[in-house]
């Protein structure tokens, strides 16, 4: 295992890290985990060097933090960081934070969380933390101990991001969607050097982009791949990008079966930084020019069908479609287009035209959302 610098603390993190969001499950219902298959796979990771292990309030219908705790039992708790989110939008007054804090502590069978997030911010839900005091609240768990850094997963734009990162000089690190597709999207390559440029640990998840990097790829993508000397898995070329990069600090892969475990060991351990050629990196070029030609929908995301004056979020609704046609990963795109505020879809659309008359693609913007929101949309 390879091990790198935690932002600013005095400890080294494996590269790779575990994420307990997609376990094994059972009669494919997400809130019944395969224990002991998980259990297996979590102690597996960390016998062969993962040190950081990454779970949340909400993932598998409730259920993730309580295999967790089973799973460092027997010793296994000494052996890692432990991460784990603060359910964000349940907190409806400020002794919210300390009962929710000790369902954890308790379903995790410890007495500290080594690494504690603020679970999803965002425009919205950053201002409605922030105005019910948590970073008083976070200091004052980190002294009385029951947590040891304090941090927040992301969901939004640029602009949010870098305002999250600089309303708090103490945050250790920041929890971002980040891969080879992703590069402009949310936090993106610029909101990954801003945070580590602060001194913050940055961690990876959907390096996958929620496995759709790692299914069997379209023809197009894959003849890219099959030109090149470098024989890599398309998993293990998406995860040596992430690596190449000396501001990752970890990348979170949420495996689902052993085979998943044994494959990102090894590629955890051959990873470096700045290892990947000029070639290596005009191929990954290639493949993410190629996954956009699928792309039904022609949009650039440049914005200029924006601000929508009835509120709808046009380029991430755009987007969402397209990626469900990328990656041939329907429930994804759904999940993903769902997260959007109910006032920003695109049933909100009243066709004013206006952003059908800014856009430079030309784009019949006001039938492609009821096409997006019919496709992703919640169901009748």
């Amino acid at each position: 295992m390879q091990y790198r610098q935690f932002g600013k603390l005095d400890w080294k993190v494996s590269a790779l890290g575990f994420g307990a969001m997609r376990l094994p499950i059972i009669d494919k219902d997400q809130n019944k985990i395969d224990e002991s298959e998980a259990i297996g796979m979590i102690r597996r990771a960390i016998d062969h060097g993962v040190n950081y292990l990454d779970t949340a309030y909400v993932y598998h219908g409730g259920n993730s933090e309580g295999l967790v705790g089973k799973a460092l039992s027997d010793g296994y708790r000494e052996k890692i960081r432990l991460a784990t989110k603060m359910p964000s939008w349940f907190i409806e007054k400020y002794e919210d934070y300390d009962r929710f804090l000790q369902e954890q502590l308790d379903r995790l069978k410890t007495d500290h969380i080594d690494f504690y997030l603020l679970h999803g911010m965002n425009k919205h839900s950053w201002p409605s933390l922030r105005d019910k005091d948590v970073i008083k609240w976070a200091e004052g768990a980190i002294s009385d101990g029951r947590i040891g850094h304090i941090g927040y997963s992301f969901h939004d734009s640029l602009e949010v991001f870098k305002e999250i990162v600089d309303a708090y000089d103490g945050w250790t690190f920041c929890q971002i969607q980040y891969n080879f597709m992703d590069i402009e999207v949310q936090g993106g390559t610029e909101g990954l050097k801003y945070a580590a440029d602060k001194g913050m640990a940055v961690v990876v998840m959907e390096p996958l982009r929620g496995g759709g990097l790692a299914k069997e790829p379209p023809e197009p993508v894959a003849e890219i791949w099959e030109k090149t000397s470098s024989k890599r898995s398309p998993v293990d070329w998406a995860l040596q990008w992430l690596w190449n990069q000396p501001e990752v600090s970890v990348v979170l892969s949420g495996m689902t079966t052993m085979r998943h475990v044994e494959e990102n060991l090894a590629s955890a351990d051959v990873s470096r930084v700045g290892t990947l050629t000029d070639d290596a990196l005009s191929i990954i070029d290639q493949v993410k020019e190629a996954y956009r030609k699928i792309s039904p929908i022609p949009c650039t995301s440049c914005q200029y069908c924006m601000p929508c004056p009835n509120g709808v979020n046009i380029p991430v609704i755009l987007g969402r479609y397209n990626e469900g046609y990328m990656y041939d990963d329907h429930r994804v795109a759904r999940m993903r287009y769902r997260q959007l505020p109910r006032e920003e879809q695109g049933d909100q659309c009243i066709e004013c035209l206006e952003c059908e008359e800014k856009c430079p693609q030309e784009i019949q913007i006001s039938e492609w959302l009821k096409k997006c929101h019919g496709w992703l949309g919640p169901k009748p």
